[in-house]
């Protein structure tokens, strides 16, 4: 094998996405998955070779990237390193938030102290961050330069990550590039998120349940997008990524309420079917992403638009009802609002 790549949180949505993308894009690379496989991933998401076990250029191992032992383990046979794991839910956050801190942060620290210790092999350390650390947009759209005001438990432990990396970057000279990814959407997303939510809302004949008066705007990116961004990066002169960080957005927002309808619009039911609840604490109320940097760089644009993910979306759903129905009782979180009162979220 030329190269090995470690994938952490590789069995989650987007690393699971992206060993496919890689997997077959890059036929003589090993890869080496590192998941915990916590309730967000799953081993279904992975290529049926790899569960099978037949084919050698794929590994899972089943651990915590808490334990520096193990990822140091995997770090030392790896030349790519790209960095997924971590808890990834805004309302989950403030339900529970104790292990953002210890996954994003700490899981972070582990990973970024073993590419320190093996930095004589390591080519790349590719970090995936969040537009989250952003807060609110501040401007139409949001560049890398972009303040930092995060706003929930998840954004602010994925926000010390980021700035983590940065500080190894600057203090160790490591090969680090910080991605900040915006709302990824597509197959074998977890559906506590607000897509898939809709979507099999929609096939199980429930309610849409919309926060607020559902005016949230997010920038939403297919997945399949992001992955090519993320190989990009993997694949660059270390001269034009190392140490900078890049935006990975469709440049465009839409409203929560605007999803709700589109879904209910191209799966051809009612938009009756939309109901609301209280507003989340915490909530983020525009995101719009500036994929300038990436571009002028990499070369990176996006090439699905929302309406093309959309139909991708609402289809691989439609066809692979074993895959979700066992993660419905995980739709809806209970949470405390600034009200003190308790909802579903």
């Amino acid at each position: 094998m030329s190269k090995t790549v470690l994938v952490t949180g590789g069995a989650g949505f987007i690393g699971s996405n992206f060993v496919h993308l890689l997997l077959h894009r890059y036929p003589d690379y090993r890869f080496l998955v590192l998941d915990n496989f916590t309730y967000a991933a799953s081993i279904d998401n992975l290529p049926e070779a790899a569960i099978l076990s037949e084919d050698d250029r794929v590994q899972v191992w089943v651990g915590n990237v808490c334990n520096a032992d193990l990822v140091a383990t995997l770090m030392a046979q790896s030349d790519i390193v790209v960095h997924f794991a971590a808890e990834t839910h805004v309302t989950r956050s403030i339900f529970d938030n104790l292990t953002f801190f210890q996954t994003d942060v700490m899981g972070t620290h582990a990973v970024a102290n073993a590419v320190v210790k093996f930095r004589d092999r390591i080519e790349r350390f590719v970090h995936i961050s969040t537009s989250e650390v952003y807060g609110t947009a501040i401007d139409a759209k949001m560049n890398e330069d972009h303040p930092l005001n995060p706003m929930s438990p998840y954004a602010s432990a994925k926000c010390g990550a980021d700035r983590l990396v940065y500080s190894y970057w600057a203090t160790y000279r490591i090969p680090a590039v910080i991605v900040r990814p915006f709302n990824n959407f597509g197959p074998q997303q977890h559906l506590e998120k607000v897509l898939p939510r809709f979507i099999t809302s929609v096939l199980v004949d429930e309610p849409l349940t919309v926060h607020g008066d559902g005016s949230a705007a997010r920038d939403f990116i297919f997945v399949e997008d992001c992955c090519n961004a993320i190989d990009l990066v993997c694949h660059a002169p270390s001269e034009k990524v190392v140490g900078e960080v890049f935006n990975v957005a469709s440049g465009h927002d839409v409203t929560i309420l605007d999803i709700a309808n589109s879904v209910c619009e191209k799966m051809g039911v009612d938009t009756s079917r939309i109901s609301y609840i209280g507003d989340r604490p915490g909530q983020v109320f525009r995101h719009t992403g500036d994929w300038t940097k990436i571009n002028r760089v990499l070369g990176w644009n996006p090439s699905v638009t929302w309406e093309q993910g959309l139909e991708k979306t609402i289809a691989w759903y439609q066809q692979n009802r074993p895959w979700w129905e066992k993660q419905m009782w995980m739709r809806h979180i209970p949470i405390i609002t600034a009200s003190g009162k308790k909802e579903l979220h």
